[in-house]
């Protein structure tokens, strides 16, 4: 059973684009949609058993992939991976910056390593991503960069040193956007909410009943999204079809921001189905 995509067969013929963190989660799933538009992959990530499998899944579902291993926060080993791609595929058309992650603490609490570790794990490192391909091959050529951000509307409690990487992220994906613009290259980013994904597993015990029964419902939709759902966002950035769209941000969160407390109480919701093309996705093992 092939992914089922609402964007047309072949759209991205012929063309490379390059996806980091590409080896799990949301990243996963938007190499195997863009492969499954004829797209060839190259998954840019740190975990040697994640691209091997990624591989694996891609070449048997008849897809073209690529993987390339190094820690996006390393410069010289992101100059070797893009100068590696470029060897291999001669273009890189678009770019997925989705490497990141983070922990919940109290901002109290947040050491200065682990406030950097998260600053150049969610931005510097996209930066230098973003950086390399542009001066590499994009300059020149052209092409679509996404980089992803979260649901950072009105700060994010429990996860600062997230929201101020990812608002820093927001803003130079503004700023690249104007730069860069005479090249031809649009740059966007995508804001996910809460996901059904298996980033929700990473989190601590402590952390289960929270994401259990509280998270949901403060959500307009009432509901998790999917990781399809974010994979057709970002697909959409990339495709012909947002040709005139750049320095911008789209949210993939349920409405979750606007949800304001005690002026309005959510209701239960009727006529919103999920949409879930991937063919592998599986729910999160604290959601199942």
């Amino acid at each position: 059973m092939p992914y089922t995509s609402v964007f047309a067969p072949g759209l991205f013929a012929g063309q490379t684009v390059v996806v980091t963190g590409g080896g799990s989660g949301i990243g996963r799933c938007v190499v195997h949609e863009l492969s499954s538009l004829g797209a060839t992959v190259a998954v840019v990530g740190r975990s040697l058993e994640k691209l091997d499998r990624i591989r694996a899944e891609v070449t048997e579902d008849g897809g073209s992939v690529t993987t390339h291993a190094t820690d996006i926060r390393d410069e010289a080993g992101v100059v070797t991976v893009i100068d590696e791609i470029l060897q291999q595929h001669g273009r890189i058309d678009g770019l997925v910056n989705n490497a990141g992650g983070q922990y919940k603490a109290e901002l109290k609490t947040i050491s200065t390593k682990g406030f950097e570790a998260v600053v150049r794990s969610n931005l510097t490192g996209g930066f230098i991503v973003m950086r390399e391909v542009y001066n590499r091959w994009m300059i020149e050529n052209g092409g679509a960069i996404v980089n992803m951000i979260a649901d950072i509307s009105n700060g994010w409690p429990g996860f600062a040193h997230s929201a101020a990487s990812r608002g820093g992220m927001l803003t130079l994906t503004e700023t690249a956007a104007t730069e860069w613009a005479e090249s031809g290259v649009r740059v966007n980013a995508v804001a996910p909410g809460s996901i059904a994904s298996s980033g929700l597993d990473t989190y601590d015990d402590e952390h289960t009943a929270f994401i259990q029964n509280k998270v949901w419902r403060g959500i307009p939709l009432q509901r998790f999204g999917t990781e399809s759902e974010v994979s057709a966002a970002i697909v959409f950035l990339l495709s012909p079809a947002a040709s005139f769209i750049t320095g911008s941000t789209v949210r993939v969160d349920g409405g979750a921001p606007n949800a304001r407390s005690g002026w309005w109480d959510l209701q239960e919701v009727s006529h919103n189905t999920p949409f879930s093309g991937f063919h592998r996705a599986a729910a999160p093992d604290i959601l199942a």
